[in-house]
C-alpha cells in the first residue's frame, strides 16, 4: 500500500501533471468515442425497398423452381379440363354418420351374436358334465406344449401343438384348428375343479371354429372360468415373464369383471389401529388394492380408514363416492401406501360413515344407482354391531357387507362372520399375501347371484385397453381393442339358488378395424371420425395419444384410456358435444377449433361440422367430423376399367394400403395381398369374389387416368438437357382417393446417398406422417389444402421423434415400437443433411362448388434454398446508391447483419448459423420477435394439452413410490411370488424381521442410490398449455428499432410472394437478450391449487349408465357366506420358491449374526 501511495502522489506533481492530462484525455476520447457508436448503432437504417426487392426476387426463384420440378400447372390444368365432365355432390354429415353407424353395428352385431353361441354351448357342456373328482385328463397347456424333458419325451400336459405364423392374428404363430389352456402359476394345473372345467369346455373348439369360419374378421375368442383357468382361440404358446412366472388371471380381467357383476358402489373401509402393524398391515395393503382392481369406470368407491376415529384416506373425497376409472383407482393405490397403524380401532363409526355416504349417494341418484357393498378388512371385531345394521340396513340389507379378516389370529372371527353372513355378504379369512387374490374374488361371485338366478345374460363391453399381459410382443400389446363378454350360468336345477358362475366368454374387437367401417376419403382433408363410451372416454380418435417413450421403451400411459371427450375436443367448452354423445342422442354442432400438425408445433384455425348418433345395442357412441371447405363437397367421375387400370399400375403408383379399397380379411387367401394388388386381382377379374368398395375405386381410377401425364412430365424435365437442379431430390402428388405418384429425379441416389435417412424415408411406407393413413393424410396435403391453390408452401419437415411439445411421447399412429432404435442414430444422422418440402393444393371447382382434388410438391436440399438466398441477398459494389435511403450496398454477408427466412410458424428455414435450422425464431432472438408480436405481424395462439407427461418436481412426495422404482417393484414382486407359493412358511419364521417388516416396501436404502430413478426424471400425466404463432398474411412487411440499453437494434421483414415465406433482416450488433429474453414454444404445466384440484378430481360428469342392474333375487341362497379358502399351488414351482426361500434364510442368518 505505501509504495502505491507514493506512486499515486508523485502523479500530481512536476513532470506528472504531463501524464495526468493525457490520461484526461484518453478517457473524453472514450466516453466520446462510445457515444459516437452508440450514435451510429442508433443511425443505423436498413433500406425496406432493398429488401423488399430480395423477397420479390427470392419468391420468383422459388416459385419458378417449385413449379417446374413439381409440374403444378400441369395438374392443375387436367383437373381443370375435366371439371365439365365430372359431378359434384355435398356431403350430408347426418346421413354418413348414420351410415357408419349401421356398418359397426353390424360388425360388432357379429361379434356378440359369436359370443352367445359360446355362452349357449359352455352351458349345456356344464349341464351334461357330472363332477368327477378322481378325474384324470391331459390337456394342452399352452405353457408346456411342444416341450420335451431331458430324455426327449414329451413333458406332463405338454404334446405336439402345431403352431403357424397367421397374418391375421398379426403375425402371431397360433394353431386354427384347436384352441388350449392357461392357467396361472399360482392355480395348480391338476386341481380337480380344473380339469374337470377343461373336460367340459373341450365342447368349445367346434364352437371357436364355426364362429370363425361365419365371421373370419374374429380375432381371439376364449373362456375364462371362474377355477382360473382361460381357454384361448386360436392355441398359442404362451410365454412367461422373465421371472418364468405367468400372472395373467383371466379373472382380474376387465371383461371379466364387468359381464360377471353389475355396476356397484364400493366403500372399503380399513383398519389401522395398533394391532394391525407389520404383515397385516401389508396384507390389508395389498387386499385393498387388489378390490380396486377388480372396479371399472362404472362402479364408484371409496375408502375409509380408521383407529380411534374415521379418516379418509383422500380427504378431498369426504362424504361421497368418486367414479372408479384408472385415475382414480392409481390415486388411491398411491394414498393406501401411505397409511400407518396408531391407536385403537373403533368399527363403529367407520360403519356408520360408510352407510350415510352409500345411503345420501342413492337418495341423491349418484353413483352406480345399482349394487352397493361394503368392504371390511380387519384383524377382529370386538362385537358383532347389530345396532348399526338395525339402524341402517335392516331388514332390506339394501347393502351387502364383505368381511376380510387379517392374520393368523381367530380370536374375533365368529363376529367378523356374522357381521358379513348377517348382511348378504361374504366373510373370507387372509393370513398370508397369497390368501389374498382368491378371497377378493368371492365377492364377485356373491354381487354375480341375482343374475346368474334369474339367468340374464347382459353382454358389456369394455373400455379401450392394451392387452399387454397377454402378448409379449410390443407390436401386438400395443394395439388397442375392446372386448365383448357374456356370462356364463350353471343351469343345473340342483344349484339355482347357489348362484353359480361358471366363466364368462368373449372377443377381442381391435379397435383399427373397427373404424376402417368410416373410410377416409368420405370424411376429407382434415376430417376424422372418433368414439366414445357412455362415460364419455375415448374409444378412438386420431388425436388420443395413449404412448410414451421411456428411454427406449413404449408404455401405455397410466390414464390412456380414461381420457375424457372434453380433453382432446376441447375447445368444446361448454361439453354440448360431450353431453349429447354420452347421452346416445343424435344430431350435429359447429365448433371453430385449433387444430395441430406436426406433434402441435403448427396450428391451423378450422370451422369443424360434428355430426353424433350412437350404435345400437353398445354403450358406444359414433361423432365424424367434416372441415368446411374440405369436407363439403366431394367430386366423381367416370373412366373406362381398362384406361384406369393402365395407369394405377404404372411404377410411380401407390394406394394407401391402410385404407380398405377391397376387403381382404374375409378370406384367408387374400390375407397377404396388398390393397394394390387386391385392386388389380379384382379388376382384372382374377378374384371377383373380393368385396371392394367401388366408389373409392372409381375415384382411384379416375385420378389414375388424371395425373397420368405426370410421369411423362417429370421424365421429361430429367431428360432435359439444360441438365437437372442440383439438389432436386422427389416430385410427388397424392390425391383425394389415397393414390400416389413419386419420382425420385436421377441423379438424387448419390446425394440420398450422403443423406441417407430423411430422403430415404420420405414417403416410404414408415413414414406414416407424410402417407394416406387411416388416421390421416399426409402433413404435405393438409398443409397444403389451408393454403391458396397455386401458392407453394415451404416448410422443414420435424426430423426427430421427440420435441418440447411431445418431448416424452411418441405418435401412436405413426412409428412401430420395432423402428425406436433405428430412429434414435437417424436423428442423429439427419443434421447434415436438411430437406425442405415445398407444396401446393389442386383444386376442382363446379359451379361455384370447390373441393381438394389432391396436392403436389417436390422434396429439395436445403442447400438449393439457401444458395439462392444468399445469391439474391446482397446488393453488388458497384449498387447505384443515390435514391437510396440506409446502407448501400446492403448484403447479407455483413458481419453486423444477420438475415433469416423463417415461415409463417416462425420457424427458421435460413440462417447463417445452421444449427439454428429449424428452430422456432423467438428461441434465436427475444426481441424482434417480441416486437413482430407487439406489431401485430404474428399473433400468439394459446394451446391445450390434457393427455401430457410431466417430469415430477423435486417436491413430489413418496406416495408416487410404486410407480418410481424399478428396483422397488422387483422386491415387492419377489416379496410376493415367494410369500404366495409357501404359505404359512414365511409366517413361522421372521427371517430376523427382515422379510415382513415394512422397510422392505420401502425397497432397502442400501439399493435405492444405485437402483431407482431420480424421482425429477420420473413422468406423470399432466395438464400443460403452450404457445403456437401464426403469421398474419394481411402485414406484408414492417421495419422498427428496439431500444436496448446503449443500443438499438433495427430490423425490417418483408413477405416473399407466393410463399408462406419471409425474410428478416436484423441488425447484429446490437444483443438486446438481457431485456429480451428468448420466447419459446416449450409447454408449461398448468398448476391447480387444492381447493381446484380437489373439485376437478371428484367432479362427476354427465354419464350414461347401463341398462341392467341386478341387485336382488328372492330366491338367492345368502346363508352361503364363507369361510376359508385354499389355493394349489404348483409343485414344481414351490420347490423353486423354497430353494430361494432357504437362500434367503441363510443369508438373513448370516445377518442377524
Amino acid at each position: 500500500m505505501g509504495v502505491r501511495s507514493r506512486s499515486a502522489g508523485g502523479w500530481g506533481r512536476g513532470a506528472g501533471a504531463g501524464k495526468g492530462r493525457r490520461m484526461i484525455s484518453v478517457s473524453l476520447w472514450m466516453i466520446c468515442s462510445s457515444w459516437l457508436c452508440w450514435s451510429a448503432n442508433a443511425q443505423m437504417k436498413i433500406p425496406p425497398e432493398t429488401v423488399q426487392q430480395w423477397a420479390v426476387s427470392y419468391g420468383k426463384q422459388i416459385l419458378a423452381l417449385s413449379t417446374k420440378y413439381s409440374g403444378s400447372l400441369l395438374l392443375q390444368k387436367k383437373y381443370k379440363d375435366i371439371e365439365s365432365t365430372v359431378k359434384m355432390e355435398e356431403v350430408d354429415g347426418e346421413e354418413l354418420v348414420k351410415r357408419f353407424a349401421e356398418e359397426m353395428e353390424g360388425m360388432l352385431g357379429r361379434k356378440m351374436k359369436s359370443v352367445k353361441r359360446l355362452a349357449e354351448a359352455a352351458e349345456d357342456a356344464d349341464l351334461y358334465h357330472e363332477f368327477n373328482a378322481t378325474l384324470q385328463f391331459d390337456y394342452y397347456n399352452s405353457m408346456t406344449i411342444n416341450s420335451v424333458d431331458e430324455e426327449g419325451n414329451p413333458v406332463e400336459l405338454g404334446g405336439e401343438f402345431p403352431l403357424e405364423e397367421n397374418e391375421h392374428f398379426n403375425k402371431l404363430a397360433v394353431n386354427t384348428q384347436q384352441s388350449d389352456i392357461q392357467v396361472p402359476t399360482n392355480v395348480y394345473n391338476k386341481d380337480p375343479n380344473i380339469l374337470n372345467g377343461v373336460y367340459m369346455s373341450e365342447a368349445l373348439n367346434d364352437v371357436f371354429l364355426d364362429n370363425f369360419q361365419k365371421d373370419p374378421t374374429l380375432t381371439w375368442q376364449y373362456f375364462g372360468s371362474a377355477t382360473g383357468f382361460f381357454r384361448l382361440y386360436p392355441g398359442i404358446a404362451w410365454t412367461p415373464d422373465e421371472n418364468g412366472v405367468v400372472t395373467f388371471d383371466c379373472r382380474n380381467r376387465n371383461w371379466y369383471i364387468q359381464a360377471a357383476t353389475s355396476p356397484k358402489d364400493i366403500i372399503i373401509v380399513v383398519d389401522i389401529s395398533g394391532s394391525m402393524k407389520g404383515l397385516r398391515l401389508t396384507i390389508a395393503k395389498h387386499t385393498i388394492n387388489t378390490i380396486l382392481d377388480t372396479l371399472g369406470e362404472n362402479d364408484f368407491v371409496n375408502v375409509i380408514a380408521y383407529s380411534d376415529y374415521v379418516q379418509y384416506v383422500e380427504p378431498c373425497f369426504k362424504g361421497t363416492l368418486v367414479q372408479a376409472d384408472l385415475d382414480n383407482r392409481e390415486h388411491f393405490k398411491l394414498l393406501v401406501e401411505e397409511l400407518q397403524v396408531k391407536g385403537e380401532g373403533k368399527v363403529k363409526k367407520a360403519m356408520k360413515e360408510s352407510f350415510k355416504i352409500l345411503n345420501e349417494a342413492a337418495a341423491r341418484g349418484q353413483g352406480s344407482l345399482c349394487n352397493q357393498a361394503i368392504m371390511l378388512i380387519t384383524d377382529g371385531a370386538m362385537e358383532d354391531y347389530e345396532d348399526v345394521f338395525q339402524e341402517f340396513n335392516w331388514p332390506e340389507r339394501r347393502v351387502r357387507v364383505f368381511t376380510y379378516l387379517i392374520g393368523r389370529e381367530v380370536t374375533f372371527a365368529q363376529n367378523v362372520k356374522w357381521i358379513a353372513c348377517n348382511n348378504k355378504g361374504y366373510y373370507t379369512h387372509i393370513s398370508t399375501l397369497a390368501d389374498v387374490q382368491e378371497n377378493v374374488m368371492e365377492y364377485l361371485h356373491v354381487l354375480s347371484r341375482p343374475m346368474v338366478i334369474n339367468h340374464d345374460h347382459d353382454i358389456i363391453w369394455t373400455e379401450a385397453y392394451m392387452d399387454s399381459v397377454l402378448f409379449n410382443t410390443r407390436a401386438q400389446s400395443l394395439l388397442l381393442m375392446t372386448t365383448v363378454a357374456m356370462p356364463v350360468f350353471s343351469k343345473k336345477k340342483e344349484t339355482l339358488s347357489h348362484g353359480i358362475l361358471l366363466g364368462v366368454v368373449g372377443t377381442d374387437v381391435p379397435l383399427k378395424e373397427l373404424m376402417r367401417l368410416a373410410p377416409r376419403y368420405k370424411l376429407g382433408v382434415h376430417g376424422y371420425a372418433f368414439l366414445n363410451t357412455n362415460n364419455g372416454y375415448i374409444l378412438s380418435h386420431p388425436d388420443l395419444r395413449p404412448l410414451y417413450k421411456e428411454g427406449k421403451k413404449l408404455k401405455p400411459k397410466p390414464n390412456y384410456n380414461s381420457v375424457d371427450l372434453s380433453e382432446v375436443e376441447w375447445e368444446d367448452d361448454d361439453e354440448k358435444l360431450r353431453t349429447a354423445m354420452v347421452k346416445g342422442e343424435t344430431g350435429s354442432m359447429s365448433l371453430d377449433v385449433r387444430a395441430t400438425v406436426e406433434k402441435g408445433r403448427r396450428v391451423m384455425f378450422l370451422k369443424n361440422d360434428y355430426f353424433y348418433t350412437t350404435i345400437n345395442e353398445t354403450p358406444f357412441s359414433l361423432g365424424i367430423v367434416l372441415t368446411r371447405g374440405h369436407g363439403e363437397f366431394i367430386f366423381t367421375g367416370n373412366v373406362s376399367i381398362k384406361e384406369g387400370l393402365n395407369d394405377l399400375m404404372q411404377p410411380d403408383v401407390t394406394i394407401a394400403d391402410e385404407w380398405t379399397y377391397c376387403e381382404t380379411d374375409i378370406d384367408p387367401h387374400h390375407r397377404k395381398l396388398t390393397q394394390h394388388q387386391a385392386v388389380f386381382r379384382y379388376l382384372t377379374g382374377k378374384e371377383p369374389d373380393l368385396e371392394c368398395d367401388e366408389k373409392l375405386l372409381r375415384q382411384t381410377l379416375f385420378d389414375a387416368v388424371v395425373t397420368a401425364p405426370m410421369e411423362a412430365y417429370w421424365t421429361a424435365v430429367m431428360l432435359d438437357s439444360s441438365g437437372m437442379e442440383e439438389g432436386v431430390e422427389t416430385a410427388f402428388l397424392g390425391t383425394r382417393s389415397g393414390l400416389m405418384r413419386v419420382t425420385r429425379y436421377v441423379g438424387s441416389e448419390k446425394r440420398v446417398a450422403k443423406r441417407k435417412v430423411f430422403s430415404k424415408k420420405f414417403l416410404s411406407p414408415s413414414d406414416k406422417e407424410n402417407i394416406f393413413t387411416l388416421d390421416h393424410f399426409p402433413l404435405w396435403y393438409r398443409r397444403a389444402a389451408e393454403y391458396p391453390a397455386g401458392k407453394f408452401l415451404y416448410y422443414i419437415p420435424k426430423e426427430d421423434t421427440r420435441d418440447v411439445f411431445r418431448d416424452y411421447e411418441e405418435d401412436y399412429s405413426s412409428t412401430s415400437p420395432e423402428d425406436l432404435d433405428q430412429q434414435d442414430q437417424e436423428e442423429l444422422d439427419e443434421v447434415s443433411g436438411k430437406m425442405v418440402i415445398s407444396t401446393t393444393a389442386v383444386t376442382v371447382t363446379v359451379e361455384k362448388k370447390t373441393a381438394v382434388a389432391g396436392a403436389i410438391g417436390i422434396q429439395m436440399t436445403l442447400d438449393l434454398l439457401e444458395t439462392r438466398f444468399w445469391a439474391t441477398a446482397k446488393q453488388p459494389n458497384d449498387t447505384d446508391c443515390s435514391n437510396t435511403e440506409g446502407i448501400c450496398p446492403l448484403t447479407c454477408e455483413a458481419m453486423d447483419l444477420a438475415c433469416y427466412i423463417i415461415d409463417n410458424n416462425a420457424f427458421i428455414i435460413i440462417s447463417k448459423e445452421r444449427n439454428d435450422v429449424g428452430r422456432f425464431f423467438g428461441e434465436v432472438d427475444g426481441s424482434v420477435m417480441a416486437q413482430l408480436i407487439r406489431m401485430g405481424m404474428f399473433k400468439r395462439v394459446s394451446l391445450y394439452d390434457y393427455q401430457a407427461m410431466c417430469k415430477m418436481g423435486g417436491h413430489s412426495t413418496s406416495s408416487a413410490r410404486p410407480l418410481l422404482s424399478p428396483f422397488y417393484g422387483m422386491v415387492a414382486a419377489l416379496k410376493w411370488f415367494l410369500t404366495n407359493f409357501l404359505l404359512r412358511f414365511l409366517l413361522e419364521f421372521n427371517i430376523c424381521g427382515f422379510w415382513h417388516s415394512d422397510h422392505l416396501a420401502e425397497a432397502k436404502p442400501g439399493f435405492k442410490a444405485s437402483a431407482q430413478r431420480k424421482k425429477a426424471d420420473i413422468l406423470q400425466p399432466c395438464d400443460t398449455e403452450y404457445p403456437s404463432f401464426v403469421y398474419e398474411p394481411s402485414i406484408k412487411e414492417t421495419n422498427s428499432l428496439i431500444k436496448c440499453g446503449r443500443c438499438q437494434k433495427m430490423f425490417v421483414t418483408q413477405a416473399v410472394p407466393d410463399s408462406n415465406l419471409l425474410i428478416l433482416v436484423v441488425q447484429a450488433d446490437c444483443d438486446c437478450s438481457r431485456q429480451y429474453p428468448p420466447i419459446t414454444m416449450n409447454p408449461k404445466e398448468v398448476k391447480y391449487n387444492a381447493s381446484v384440484k380437489c373439485d376437478r378430481m371428484k367432479s362427476q360428469k354427465v354419464r350414461r349408465r347401463p341398462e341392467s342392474c341386478h341387485a336382488y333375487h328372492p330366491h338367492e341362497n345368502a346363508k352361503e357366506c364363507g369361510g376359508a379358502s385354499h389355493i394349489y399351488p404348483s409343485v414344481s414351482l414351490f420347490l423353486t420358491c423354497l430353494t430361494a426361500s432357504l437362500a434367503c434364510l441363510k443369508a438373513s442368518a448370516l445377518v442377524c449374526r
